[in-house]
């Protein structure tokens, strides 16, 4: 679940346009192949950006919430998004897959212990990372703040946010018959995979539509047509994953098991009218892990490109940048 930054970002707080000083594709096995990049500095300050989705793909706007001079930023694209291959497989695609793959980037980055920043889907696999390899972990910078659980998928897939986008639920659940409405994630799964490509193309678009005019606080209601490619991966991605309960044992994994970082310092930066992740999951996620900071933004939505969130994200990895020596980074 995500929205990408976008031109509404707040630019002035934000740094200059930052460039890649490096690029690769990295072969993890199992067919595939993930992009990463490096930009800012070298020897500064290791971290890595997970983007949201699953199956959104990072962009050159991710880059622009770190000082260049002080951060070595690490960003790549997930199994089977943005420019990682093969585009919108679903084979050998978990969490525990992406999990592997993280990992297997800090040691191809050449980093001992990186702040891991990611926001909604990214904020979950942050926390899933954080849990299985801690010692990795200086720092988590969570935004939008998503966890997998039972109860997250029935607001935005069940017709809780379509009560209060009535006209936009009807445009998402009129293409699916009425007998199939008791799990709309299901209904849409049989489509996204039938093997016609025009069909599934018509169906993630209108999968990602949803969610995209949902995103922003400022949003006019209108459902956004995402490019071809990028949609079907998006959707097929996303859902994916959420058929499968995001490849968790228990719907509360990781919350149950915060106890495994109870000692990582972390930062939840959350919009108030957040329509796609409530702000009731991120004050759970807060009451749940003693060592972290938890930051609500009062007038902003979902989006990364919020302006509140985009400057809160920004004073919080300055700040950090000036605790660098504590960090151990």
């Amino acid at each position: 679940m995500d929205k990408a930054a976008g031109k509404n970002s707040a630019d002035a707080e934000l740094f200059p346009r930052i460039e890649p000083f490096a690029r690769r594709m990295l072969d993890v096995g199992d067919g595939h192949k993930v992009y990463y990049e490096q930009c800012g500095n070298p020897v500064g300050m290791p971290v890595v950006v997970l983007h949201g989705g699953p199956g959104g793909g990072c962009s050159p706007a991710m880059r622009r919430f770190f000082d260049p001079d002080k951060y070595h930023i690490i960003l790549f694209d997930q199994r089977g998004c943005g420019r990682s291959r093969p585009h919108a497989s679903v084979e050998a695609n978990t969490t525990w897959d992406l999990v592997a793959d993280i990992e297997r980037i800090r040691a191809a980055v050449g980093v001992d212990r990186w702040i891991v920043f990611g926001g909604s889907w990214g904020a979950t696999l942050s926390l899933i990372y954080a849990q299985t390899h801690a010692d990795r972990v200086a720092w988590l910078v969570l935004r939008g703040v998503f966890l997998g659980t039972q109860g997250e998928l029935d607001w935005f897939y069940g017709g809780g946010a379509g009560r209060f986008f009535p006209e936009l639920w009807a445009r998402f659940t009129d293409l699916i018959p009425q007998e199939e409405h008791d799990d709309l994630i299901a209904a849409y799964h049989r489509r996204l995979f039938s093997g016609d490509r025009v069909e599934e193309t018509a169906y993630a678009k209108a999968w990602a539509g949803w969610e995209n005019a949902l995103a922003s606080i400022e949003g006019n209601g209108a459902m956004i047509d995402s490019p071809a490619e990028y949609a079907r991966a998006f959707a097929r991605l996303e859902n994916h994953y959420f058929v499968n309960r995001v490849f968790l044992d228990d719907s509360q994994q990781v919350l149950d098991n915060m106890r495994a970082i109870a000692h990582v310092p972390g930062t939840i930066v959350q919009g108030r009218h957040d329509m796609i992740c409530p702000p009731h999951t991120a004050w759970a996620l807060h009451k749940s892990w003693p060592t972290s900071e938890f930051r609500m933004v009062p007038k902003a939505g979902h989006a990364l490109s919020e302006p509140g969130i985009a400057a809160e994200l920004v004073r919080t990895m300055n700040r950090l940048a000036r605790q660098r020596a504590t960090l151990g980074l």
